[in-house]
């Protein structure tokens, strides 16, 4: 506890990785050095409290630690390293803790969406995070395809790596970089740390993370977009507030701009514009957030056969990307009846598009093979 004046912030460290041959990253060997940072540079303020977890086994002892300090009036920062983990049976995300494995994280992790869920509610511009984490396989696929947020007004800046070689755990070597930088009496905005850092800590095809905090839009009933507004008054990129309004629950009003800034890039740049499949596709993006796995995978193959239409090539970024998240939504189907409807216009474009993972095309075969055979398999959480 640092004593002073009445503004006190908190910083939590959180260090988190299995024990034993699950374990990808040595997380707990950058605490020596955040041990050594001046307290008021994490907490950024004169006054806080430090909090600090070093392979912790329970996800209910996490949460708790996390829920008082998000509970918290003054600025939090929050500073993880780990690794990622998806559970088997609801391919949620999770921090990966002291006795989890693979089987078991659902049960023995820290799921991802708890973190979010406890720091939805603080004020805006009062959390900054920073992340140095490693990524199981399946995990690292699912990240790679959507990102990694915590949800809107809050500062997120790190990495995600994929997993290292065999018996060869990571080292949080980003975070590392952070510490030392502030450890030499450094302390740069979180733009100008988070390049630093990375620069430090080298590539190695990772997804670097830099998101600003910004202040939350005004709540209320939603300004819809122009019916159809001149360019020039279009200035301002609506896409963060109507992300900032998925990720608060509001799906429909996210959705219904969303579509209306669709209907006006139509209107003004015609219906295979780049601009109209870009609004496409973020609706495909706002029903996966919503839940939506059929409408989600549905939105990206018509995102996939506008790009196709356009003349892009079958392995450019754009057309590959849109398929492997519309196969990714596919898989996530519970719904046998919506997923065999699917199938056929999947398979279609995994023809035409078969990606850089081997076998996909006969994976979505297999698997509409078996919706057929046995119409209840996904029912039974197959």
């Amino acid at each position: 506890m640092i004593k002073g004046e009445n503004t006190a912030g908190t910083a939590l460290l959180l260090a988190a990785a299995p024990t034993g041959r699950s374990r990808l990253i040595n997380a707990t060997s950058v605490l020596p050095t955040l041990a050594a940072v001046p307290p008021s540079t994490l907490t950024r303020t004169p006054a806080g409290t430090i909090v600090e977890l070093a392979d912790p086994m329970d996800q209910q002892t996490v949460l708790t630690r996390v829920r008082a300090a998000a509970a918290t009036a003054g600025p939090l920062s929050l500073l993880i390293t780990g690794q990622l983990q998806l559970d088997a049976r609801q391919h949620r995300l999770h921090l990966a803790l002291a006795r989890s494995t693979p089987p078991t994280v659902r049960y023995s992790g820290m799921p991802w969406d708890w973190l979010a869920g406890e720091l939805k509610p603080r004020r805006p511009d009062s959390t900054r995070v920073i992340v140095d984490l490693v990524a199981a396989p399946d995990a690292w696929e699912q990240i790679r395809a959507y990102g990694l947020t915590l949800g809107h007004g809050m500062s997120l800046h790190g990495r995600v790596a994929p997993p290292p070689p065999r018996n060869r755990p990571a080292e949080p070597s980003y975070l590392q970089a952070v510490a030392t930088l502030w450890r030499s009496g450094l302390n740069p905005p979180p733009a100008e740390l988070h390049a630093r850092a990375a620069a430090q800590a080298g590539h190695d095809g990772a997804l670097l993370l830099a998101v600003e905090a910004a202040p939350a839009p005004v709540l209320g009933p939603a300004a819809p977009a122009p019916a159809a507004p001149a360019p020039a008054a279009a200035t301002e990129d609506p896409l963060p507030a109507i992300l900032a309004m998925a990720h608060a629950g509001r799906h429909g009003e996210a959705t219904a701009l969303a579509v209306q800034w669709e209907r006006w890039n139509v209107r003004t740049h015609g219906a295979g514009s780049r601009e109209a499949v870009h609004w496409l596709e973020v609706r495909a993006d706002l029903a996966h957030v919503a839940g939506d796995a059929g409408g989600s995978c549905e939105l990206w193959m018509t995102a996939a056969d506008a790009r196709l239409a356009r003349h892009e090539a079958p392995d450019s970024s754009g057309v590959q990307a849109a398929v492997d998240r519309a196969h990714h939504q596919w898989q996530q189907l519970r719904d046998p009846h919506r997923a065999r409807e699917l199938g056929p216009h999947l398979v279609s474009l995994r023809l035409r598009v078969p990606g850089q993972r081997p076998g996909a095309t006969e994976a979505v075969r297999r698997r509409l093979e078996l919706l057929h055979a046995v119409p209840g398999a996904l029912t039974a959480g197959q």
